[in-house]
């Protein structure tokens, strides 16, 4: 067998989303599926404004600058993420603490969230790592006390929820990807979510060249003022319309990841050798990755071993800190023991909405064969 880590849910609706874009011969970068792709996004999580963006990189980099973060702030961050969460501060010339992560949800620590505060601290930013929710309401009440701003970086956990409440509606804002890995997917693309009107007035500027979006720029005789500095950051009308297809089937691919995760849950449940991930029983858990931890230092070794047998398997995250970027260029030496460890033996296992038993006994029976081999002695 080929088994991919992950493969895109798409249908016909999909197909036909697109198409009629393109099909209308003009409206391929600006159109109506933009804003009613906000409007889908904002009902289903349950907010009052939505931003779409090229990617969550851009989102989250648009984001900084519509707070005003800037050099000589902090904004605590955690290591054990995707780089771009550590990299926005550093798009205004802020300073990125990198906070170590708790061992359950293996989201920021609050306690050493509390530990890294300054009076240079502005913001919070957690991840809610493979769409396991982080300790977001310890995190929310540090923020409050402390009067910083709490961003949710909830690029994996869309359609996640906490007692009911969805994950990018606890803090101030919000970041949310979908790229191609991510629950629903435009290829590439992102979005801010906030309750804050000033600050998603100012992304719109910040998004489009600092350009009043009071008229089709493509089809309006007038161009428009341009009233602040922006960019380019928009998402495209087709990707809108793809966008738009998908979030009408979220809560179907959603319980098709679950029923995937509970299957791996059952079947792994008694082997020793792997620590399977948190699952807390107040929330759902979207399974955007299913992250195992391997004991015994094998997990090098058993990435090798699934791909001779046609399995892809990834580590997700090597630390920050510890990259060249970061450990050599910005001579970052910090010690983050529970990032360094869960980095040194997670290891994302392939999920997808359309896995079969068959793909998945295949997936488990080779664990297991793995480890009767390391346990046995004999040689693989």
């Amino acid at each position: 067998m080929e088994i991919p880590l992950f493969k895109i849910y798409s249908d016909e609706m999909d197909l036909e989303a697109v198409a009629n874009v393109l099909k209308s011969g003009m409206r391929w970068a600006i159109g109506s599926s933009v804003p009613e792709f906000e409007k889908q996004i904002s009902e289903y999580i349950e907010i009052k404004y939505c931003s779409v963006f090229n990617s969550g990189t851009s989102a989250l980099h648009a984001l900084m600058l519509a707070y005003d973060f800037h050099r000589g702030e902090e904004i605590i961050v955690p290591s054990f993420t995707f780089i771009s969460t550590a990299n926005a501060p550093l798009f205004v010339n802020a300073k990125p603490v990198l906070a170590d992560i708790e061992l359950k949800s293996l989201g920021l620590d609050p306690n050493d969230v509390l530990e890294k505060i300054t009076s240079k601290t502005k913001a919070i930013i957690p991840v809610h790592y493979g769409g396991c929710p982080a300790q977001i309401s310890a995190l929310k009440e540090i923020a409050e006390d402390h009067n910083l701003v709490l961003i949710e970086d909830a690029a994996e956990s869309f359609g996640t929820t906490i007692n009911g409440k969805m994950t990018g509606t606890f803090g101030e804002s919000s970041m949310l990807s979908f790229c191609q890995n991510k629950i629903i997917t435009t290829g590439e693309g992102g979005a801010i979510v906030t309750d804050s009107k000033d600050i998603h007035d100012k992304l719109i500027l910040i998004r489009s060249h600092g350009r009043l979006e009071d008229k089709d720029y493509f089809t309006s005789a007038i161009s428009g003022d341009y009233v602040s500095l922006g960019y380019n950051f928009r998402l495209s009308n087709i990707k809108a319309a793809l966008g738009l297809a998908q979030i009408a089937k979220v809560e179907d691919i959603i319980s098709r990841r679950e029923k995937v995760a509970n299957y791996y849950i059952e079947r792994l449940k008694n082997n020793k050798e792997i620590i399977l991930p948190f699952n807390p029983p107040n929330a759902r858990h979207v399974f955007q990755l299913f992250s195992i931890r391997i004991k015994h230092g094998y997990r090098d070794e058993l990435i090798n071993f699934l791909k001779k047998r046609g399995i892809m398997s990834k580590v997700y995250f090597s630390p920050v800190h510890l990259t060249h970027f970061y450990k050599i260029v910005l001579g970052y030496n910090i010690q983050l023991p529970n990032t360094e460890s869960v980095s040194n033996d997670i290891l994302s296992l392939p999920i997808y909405p359309t896995m079969t038993e068959e793909e998945q006994n295949y997936v488990i029976d080779s664990l297991k064969r793995f480890f009767e081999i390391k346990t046995s002695g004999e040689h693989g």
